[in-house]
């Protein structure tokens, strides 16, 4: 394998199973200016930070000076004919919208504009290439016809991997040449290990992920698909905790919603809503007691205006909840539910005023859901270029958009690292304009930051 880019020491760049000898079947253009789409060359890159305030380390991402990511598309040439192609796609992980508009979208590509014609949906997840997994299921355009109206995903799904020699094993005894996982941060750990594997035994498969997680935490991935949609659906949670609370004497609607390490879509959520009065996230840290605690700020909001909209992430204060310690199949650790636990300590806390507290959290409705029509638009996009990197011969890498481009991001540099938002920026301070709420909530970040 070797590696192409703009810059080929760059820590962005992407790996190619070799030379493009297969002229492209897509009916394309090399000129500007002819109306004609234009392919793609690997030298068309793009700055991963284009401002003159270029600096490292926000929201956990971090790049030297000048570093670009290869952008996404058609190229020219291939390495792969589509007769020649077996494909596999695999959907790992939790539900989130759009995965079927994915599956599809791979197929579409792959049938209509490469001619591949052997293309396999992995059942189960990873598990589906297990050595006593099921058959996996055959797919073509018809299999795929209506499936991007429906939630969840028809091949199915599941956490945590299986060992990287197994599934490899698998993916050779189908014959498979190009293989999509499409998943969130655990799965991109998997799909990792499964290039890895691939790469020390000489073997000549595309291996692509496609970032799926609606907690939109993937770093140098500006948007994962599912985001918008579940920022959409959040929304009316947080505007029906908005009646609840205001049709109450001192009334708390409090919105628990999905984000273990990042807050975006609470914070997009907030900024969506305008009803919020405080929002919490994994982020920043925060105390309930103490005179600039929570408990504190929620009695002067209630005092000044008799009802309040409280929206807090699932994986924000933990350090305050008796963890098991346990983690999931993903590797994930279990959380403690900081909801119940805030809608608790308010009935108790603040029973003195009187309170009337609703709670809601609609984590699984936002999961099953179908994908709106920004996310429809977005995870076919993200499909198409998949298919073109993969029939390109890259590998190792992930679908990434950044600065409202497609990108190509290696997988190594994904899983390096976790997005989170940056508090210093631009769209938190928007979230604190919004909310109006302190910037710190009786805890001092810089010794938490260090703690942690």
């Amino acid at each position: 394998m070797t590696r192409e880019g703009d810059a080929k020491t760059s820590a962005f760049a992407v790996e190619t199973l070799g030379e493009r000898r297969h002229p492209s079947p897509l009916r394309l253009s090399t000129t500007h200016g002819d109306s004609i789409a234009d392919f793609t060359n690997d030298e068309a890159t793009i700055l991963c930070d284009p401002t003159s305030l270029e600096r490292a380390g926000r929201g956990g991402q971090t790049w030297a000076p000048g570093s670009r990511f290869e952008l996404a598309g058609p190229r020219p040439h291939n390495y792969f004919r589509g007769e020649d192609v077996t494909a596999a796609i695999v959907t790992c992980g939790g539900l989130c919208p759009g995965l079927n508009s994915v599956i599809r979208g791979l197929v579409h590509q792959l049938w209509f504009g490469y001619g591949v014609r052997r293309i396999l949906g992995v059942r189960y997840g990873f598990r589906g290439l297990g050595q006593n997994a099921l058959e996996p299921m055959k797919l073509d355009p018809t299999a795929v016809r209506h499936i991007h109206r429906l939630g969840g995903t028809i091949l199915g799904s599941s956490r945590g991997p299986l060992p990287a020699s197994e599934m490899v094993d698998s993916l050779q005894r189908l014959g498979v040449n190009v293989f999509f996982c499409v998943g969130g941060d655990g799965t991109m750990r998997g799909c990792e290990a499964i290039h890895r594997e691939v790469k020390a035994r000489g073997a000549k498969i595309a291996v692509l992920g496609i970032p799926k997680t609606i907690d939109n935490d993937i770093p140098y991935v500006e948007r994962t698909f599912g985001y918008l949609t579940a920022v959409s659906i959040a929304e009316q949670a947080i505007s029906a905790a908005h009646v609840e609370a205001e049709s109450a004497y001192n009334g708390i609607g409090v919105v628990k919603l999905m984000g273990r390490h990042s807050g975006y879509i609470s914070a997009a959520a907030t900024l969506a809503s305008r009803d919020v009065n405080l929002v919490l996230v994994p982020e920043l840290p925060f105390e309930l007691d103490g005179p600039d605690g929570v408990i504190a700020y929620m009695r002067q909001r209630l005092t000044a205006r008799d009802h309040a909209v409280v929206v807090v992430a699932e994986g924000a204060g933990q350090h305050l909840l008796d963890a098991s310690g346990d983690t999931d199949a993903s590797g994930n650790k279990r959380l403690a539910d900081i909801g119940r636990y805030l809608r608790d300590r308010f009935k108790r806390d603040l029973a003195e005023l009187d309170v009337t507290v609703k709670y809601i959290d609609p984590s699984y409705i936002i999961r099953a859901a179908p994908a709106n029509a920004a996310d429809a638009i977005f995870c076919g996009q993200l499909a198409e270029d998949a298919v073109h990197a993969a029939m390109a011969g890259k590998t190792g890498m992930v679908l990434g958009l950044w600065h409202d481009r497609f990108t190509h991001v290696p997988l190594a540099a994904v899983i390096a690292s976790q997005k989170r938002l940056d508090l210093d920026g631009s769209f938190w301070r928007n979230v604190m304009d919004s909310t109006g709420q302190p910037a710190l909530l009786g805890a001092d970040l810089t010794a938490a930051s260090a703690r942690a």
